[in-house]
């Protein structure tokens, strides 16, 4: 048996069955820093496992995983031997080392199935673990959408509007597919000539523009949303550039491209109330007067959460920053989300009131509001407590279905065990869609079981308490 190798036909499942044990021993922050690699030969009791200084040897017919766990190092450095039983695949024994298991050379029986830390010229491949669903299983609950918009753009609207895409795509992590961007011409260009660099950190705009600033392109993304928007779903509306009034209550309106055009806020309100009923609206506008569309958007919106926080009152003007380059009340509302500003400096003081690691939208409102500038007048609807405490964080949901697991695995196995790990990663990705329409299918049909149940035990125990 010495040196032997188990047969394809016993040593498959086994093999996998250590791969797998000795991947889930690594905690998250290691799964990232250590490399596993598996010698399929069997040791035989007493046989040395390494150099000989380390005095490491088999106690039974074994199977080694030699764990590296800083292989940016030169040796010694910490590293694992971890031994199984080469008849059933129980590990029995971790060893601590300095050495790898090797004297003159790596042996061809020692492989790589996870290394995340290599040397530029070799080739990465983490180790995919099988099987990926597992209890509990845990799955995004809703998409979260948004929809930036400015009209008659000034650089300073375009700069606003480059701080909120940043703060969605790098710390909220939204699709930037699920981001609607409409300014001006459909370009970086502005009433103040065409702009090339964010004055936040000096680097090139990151925004990706997807329609320009008129009626109808903001109308046409609202009728896109019709098709996508679903009851768990958050939509982020923010407007800026410049906003009308025509003197008496009701006639706010945000002004659009290419000719300053008003969209009165009832018929603003009225459109988003032609999306379908979702989970969450937040909205933040920024022109002046944008005030006059609290309440009508309130009103028509079919959310079950909804806030809208405005730089001014509806009579009111919103302003400027000495230096143009911002208007105060989106930047400090955006800042408050971020936790920094666009300079990437600290806040005046947390926008955390509550202290639990959330930015709501009340918190983003109520940080705005406190360093405003003294000449806006920021105003805040809700239309219920639900609605302050939106947050443009992925919210999730915890399956413990241990019986999908059971029935997803069998079938899953043959596919696992044919494919190599890059071909069966991409076919996951190829299929998780449809498994994720699968998984929410379920997720209403046991809601709804449970809701039938519910009723039917509360009829069966009142019969006993009368």
């Amino acid at each position: 048996m010495k040196g032997s190798t188990p047969t394809q036909t016993d040593g498959n499942r086994l093999l996998l069955r250590i791969r797998q044990h000795a991947f889930d021993k690594l905690t998250h922050s290691k799964r990232e820093k250590t490399n596993l690699y598996l010698d399929t030969r069997v040791y035989q009791p007493d046989e040395p496992i390494g150099p000989p200084r380390q005095k490491i040897r088999a106690r039974k017919p074994s199977i080694l995983v030699f764990a590296d766990d800083d292989p940016l190092a030169n040796f010694g450095h910490p590293c694992r031997y971890l031994l199984y039983d080469a008849k059933t695949g129980e590990h029995y024994e971790e060893r601590p080392a300095q050495f790898p298991p090797w004297v003159k050379a790596p042996p061809a029986t020692l492989q790589a199935f996870h290394e995340p830390i290599r040397f530029i010229d070799s080739r990465y491949f983490p180790y995919y673990p099988w099987p990926p669903f597992r209890c509990p299983i845990i799955r995004p609950k809703g998409r979260r959408y948004a929809i930036l918009y400015a009209g008659m753009t000034n650089k300073r609207h375009l700069n606003d509007m480059e701080f909120l895409y940043r703060t969605l795509i790098d710390l909220y992590h939204f699709r930037a597919s699920d981001i609607y961007a409409l300014s001006y011409d459909g370009s970086l260009n502005t009433q103040d000539g065409v702009q090339v660099h964010w004055p936040g950190d000096g680097t090139n705009y990151r925004i990706v523009l997807t329609g320009d600033g008129t009626r109808g392109a903001l109308e046409a993304a609202i009728d896109d949303l019709k098709t996508k928007i679903k009851k768990d779903d958050l939509l982020l509306i923010h407007t800026n550039n410049h906003g009308g009034y025509d003197g008496t209550p009701g006639t706010a309106n945000l002004c659009t491209y290419p000719s300053w055009d008003g969209y009165y806020a009832n018929d603003f309100a009225n459109k988003v109330g032609e999306l379908p009923q979702f989970n969450k609206l937040i909205v933040m506008m920024e022109q002046c007067h944008a005030g006059g569309f609290n309440a009508p958007i309130i009103a028509k919106a079919k959310a079950n959460a909804i806030s809208v926080a405005s730089a001014a009152t509806e009579p009111n003007n919103s302003y400027v920053t000495a230096d143009g380059k911002w208007d105060p009340f989106a930047r400090d509302w955006i800042a408050a989300q971020a936790g920094h500003n666009p300079f990437g400096a600290g806040l005046a003081f947390s926008a955390d009131s509550n202290g639990n690691g959330r930015i709501e939208a009340q918190e983003a409102f109520d940080y705005a509001d406190a360093v405003k500038d003294p000449r806006d007048t920021p105003n805040y609807s809700e239309n219920s407590p639900a609605g302050g405490d939106i947050t443009l964080r992925q919210e999730y949901v915890i399956w413990w279905w241990w019986w999908w697991c059971e029935i997803i695995h069998p079938i899953f196995y043959p596919i696992y065990i044919k494919l190599p790990p890059d071909d069966y990663r991409r076919f996951l990705e190829t299929i998780e869609p449809e498994l994720e329409k699968m998984a929410l299918s379920l997720n209403d049909r046991a809601n709804s079981l449970r809701d039938e149940t519910t009723k039917q035990l509360e009829k069966t125990v009142a019969q006993y308490v009368k």
